[in-house]
């Protein structure tokens, strides 16, 4: 039994003000703490107005990471009350801003793993000493090289593991006594940081190859085999891994990468939500993304796998979709295509002039899409005269500039509006206002990931799923497409941030659901609902 220091060095069992007096003589307390007693509610409403006083959003951030690195309990009794307000400084954009100061404000681990490429043969060991006895379900592991808007960014990109698991438990209730943040250091091709005296990563370029295949196999390996029920979230891995990683796992372990199949989840949701609100099929549409990376990519397979569900046949299906990247239009017979990209190439024999497709402009007026999806970090790329082509061949525009944070976004919902008459159907991949427009409020619904992820880490833990299927997938986005109101003018096409815990719950149910309906739950669920109640976690302070 933990006593005196080791409890309030714990930031599981820490309570701080708010142990009783009966707790402080039991635990050795008596003295080390002020003599009032606060309830969780009085240290929360201290807090939120030390937040309130700080003048910028990373020293907001700074603030509330030190409340996590002390007290779990009373950081997520914070943020679950003030989700909206805070949502954007744990997790994105301001974690971006956190990572790049990494090292520079570094105060202590809070409870990662460091798994050095250098040295292999400690993984175990890491593993173990971060789990430091924990029983662990979750983990959230990232190499660090893609992360968000700003790249490779070496052993700093631990911070998007830690924030993306304060987000699974602020949402989705997760534990955050059974997760655990990992960063696999394989080095950095940023050469800011090897310059760095004060970069706490591995100093040397990125390993790439058999080694660093070999290496993220042992981790998944190990991990896997110490946490038999363990959800293993893969996090902003490169362009030129994350599919392969994924792949690799997917068909033998519960794994899920969020840049590729999360994004593409929340995109289909909010399409589903859209389509709903023209009143249009979706085997209907032509589709065409701008960017065709991991997120690019990964969003048309998606809606691709869902025309297949609605019986489109794979012909057709294939035909509806476009995919355009920096060297424009992609072709089959372009050498540099990555394997997520082949299945979605066109034959330029399609096209009277396909050499000149060689920007989205172009692209856009050989194609007339209906769907337009950005995801190519070229802040403005969707401009007027794009937009104003697409909407002549269209009634409700399908159009959503997913990239992030705001300055590489394809181009602003307020102005999507305005130049398509409001009849836009508009999900953007920051928080956007109500835009007024023509007497009517456009509420702008908001493809942010952590609509969907959290519920569907809560689902599959709930029912211990052996694997995550497509199916259970989809049934993930449909659960969001169906809960926001088609018949009120200027309807989102998603739901709010505001509600991201109601919501997150019924991501969960659909997914475990699911998951028992195909046989691949490992825990008894006659009723996959009680299973996801049972499975969540409350910031309440309890009997130690």
């Amino acid at each position: 039994m933990k006593t005196s220091y080791e409890l309030l060095n714990d930031p599981f069992l820490n309570k701080g003000t708010a142990f009783t007096m009966e707790e402080r003589e039991e635990y050795n307390l008596t003295g080390l703490l002020p003599p009032f007693v606060q309830t969780i509610e009085e240290q929360a409403r201290q807090a939120y107005g030390n937040v309130c006083k700080k003048t910028s959003d990373i020293e907001k951030r700074h603030y509330l990471m030190d409340i996590f690195g002390r007290n779990r309990t009373l950081f997520y009794y914070l943020f679950s009350r003030h989700i909206v307000e805070f949502m954007p400084i744990v997790y994105d954009p301001v974690v971006a801003e956190a990572i790049k100061q990494y090292s520079e404000f570094y105060i202590e681990p809070q409870n990662a793993a460091y798994l050095s490429i250098d040295h292999p043969q400690d993984i175990k060991k890491t593993l173990i000493n971060a789990a430091n006895g924990r029983e662990i379900n979750l983990i959230v592991v990232t190499d660090a090289e893609m992360i968000l808007g700003i790249g490779d960014w070496g052993t700093n990109g631990v911070e998007i593991s830690v924030g993306k698991l304060a987000v699974y438990t602020a949402a989705a209730g997760i534990d955050p006594n059974k997760v655990l943040p990992v960063v696999l250091d394989v080095g950095t091709n940023r050469q800011s940081l090897l310059d760095d005296p004060l970069y706490f990563g591995n100093r040397h370029e990125r390993v790439r190859g058999d080694r660093y295949y070999e290496f993220v196999d042992r981790f998944v390996k190990t991990a896997e085999e110490m946490f038999p029920h363990l959800y293993l979230h893969f996090e902003d891995f490169g362009r030129s891994n994350a599919a392969v990683i994924l792949n690799r796992y997917k068909d033998t372990y519960t794994v899920f990468n969020d840049d590729i199949e999360g994004t593409g989840i929340i995109s289909l949701a909010g399409i589903l939500g859209a389509l709903n609100i023209s009143g249009q099929k979706l085997r209907e549409q032509t589709y065409m993304c701008f960017g065709a990376g991991t997120a690019g990519c990964g969003i048309a397979n998606r809606v691709y796998q869902e025309m297949l569900d609605q019986g489109v046949p794979e012909d057709e299906a294939r035909k509806k979709f476009y995919l355009v990247d920096k060297q424009g239009l992609l072709f089959e017979d372009m050498d540099d295509l990555t394997p997520e990209q082949k299945p979605f190439a066109r034959k330029r024999s399609e096209f009277e002039k396909a050499e000149e497709l060689t920007t989205l402009a172009a692209a856009l007026r050989a194609v007339h899409p209906t769907i337009l999806v950005g995801t190519s970090t070229q802040g403005g790329a969707f401009t007027e005269e794009i937009v104003k082509e697409m909407a002549s061949h269209t009634e409700r525009p399908i159009i959503f500039p997913l990239s992030n944070p705001t300055e590489l976004a394809e181009a602003k919902a307020a102005d999507l509006i305005a130049w398509t008459d409001g009849k836009a159907l508009v999900a953007t991949g920051i928080p956007s206002k109500p835009v007024e427009y023509n007497g009517v409020t456009y509420e702008i619904g908001q493809a942010n990931n952590a609509l969907i992820y959290p519920g569907l880490g809560l689902g599959a833990i709930s029912v211990g799923a052996k694997r995550m299927t497509d199916r259970m997938i989809s049934k993930a986005a449909h659960s969001l497409g169906g809960i926001i109101d088609v018949t009120k003018p200027g309807a989102a096409v998603l739901p709010p941030v505001s509600e991201l815990t109601k919501f997150s719950e019924s991501v969960a149910v659909a997914v475990a659901t699911e998951a028992v309906k195909e046989g691949l739950n490992t825990v008894h669920a006659d009723n996959p609902a009680e299973n996801v109640k049972a499975n969540k976690w409350y910031p309440v302070y309890k009997t130690i």
